[in-house]
C-alpha cells in the first residue's frame, strides 16, 4: 500500500525530466528511498498479520496524495541553491533523517526476526532501542520525517511529520499497554515511544 509514495514522485520526476540542483535531488532521494525500502524490501521480509481491505485502500489513498504533495512541492515549488546542502538546516535535518531511518530499519529487522513464517504471535522484542521503548520503530520513523521536514523546510513536509507523530504516537501507547497486559515479565522501565521520557 506504500508503493504510491514511491511511484508518484518518480512519475512526476519522469514527466519533468530532471530536478534542479543537488539539494532537490538529495531530498527527493531521501523521501523516495524510505518508500523504496518499505515497498520492495520491508514488505517482502514482513511476516506480519493479515489486514483488512479498507486499511489497504485507505493507506493507498493517503500514500498517493502524500506522494503527490511531497513530489509536486519538491519539483515545482522549491528551488534550493548550491549552498543549501552545506547549510545548517539541511545538514541537521539530513543527520536526523538518517539517524531515524537507521533506527526504523534496525527496529523492523528485530521485530521481523521474532516471528517464523506463518507465525502471527507476539513476542517481547529485545536489543537496540527496544531496551528503552516499546515502539522503537515508530520513534525512528518520527525522527526520520522531522529530519526530512527540517532539511526541506517546506510546509507539506512539516505537515507530514506532524501527521506521522500524531498517527504513530497513539499506536505506540496502545502497543505499550498491550505488552504490559499480555506479558507479566515485560520490562516495566521501558517507555512507550520516547526513550527515558514517554
Amino acid at each position: 500500500m506504500e508503493l504510491p509514495s514511491f511511484l508518484v514522485p518518480m512519475l512526476l520526476m519522469y514527466q519533468v525530466g530532471s530536478l534542479d540542483g543537488m539539494g532537490s535531488k538529495i531530498l527527493t532521494f531521501m523521501f523516495c528511498g524510505h518508500y523504496f525500502h518499505r515497498t520492495f524490501i520491508y514488505a517482502v521480509r514482513n511476516n506480519g498479520c493479515p489486514t483488512t481491505l479498507h486499511i489497504i485502500l485507505s493507506g493507498c489513498l493517503f500514500c498517493t496524495l502524500n506522494g503527490y504533495l511531497q513530489g509536486y512541492t519538491m519539483i515545482y515549488c522549491t528551488r534550493y541553491d548550491d549552498n543549501w546542502t552545506t547549510g545548517f538546516r539541511f545538514i541537521s535535518g539530513a543527520v536526523l533523517y538518517f539517524v531515524g531511518i537507521s533506527i526504523n530499519i534496525h527496529s523492523d529487522c528485530i521485530l521481523q526476526g521474532l516471528r517464523k513464517p506463518g507465525d502471527i504471535g507476539y513476542y517481547i522484542p529485545e536489543g537496540g532501542l527496544f531496551e528503552y521503548v516499546t515502539a522503537a520503530n515508530y520513534f525512528g520513523e518520527i525522527l526520520e520525517w522531522f529530519g526530512y521536514a527540517i532539511a526541506t523546510s517546506t510546509l507539506p513536509a512539516f505537515a507530514f511529520a506532524i501527521f506521522t507523530a500524531t498517527h504513530l504516537g497513539p499506536r505506540a501507547c496502545h502497543h505499550h499497554r498491550y505488552y504490559l497486559e499480555k506479558f507479566d515479565d515485560y520490562p516495566k522501565s521501558r517507555k512507550a515511544l520516547i526513550p527515558l521520557i514517554f
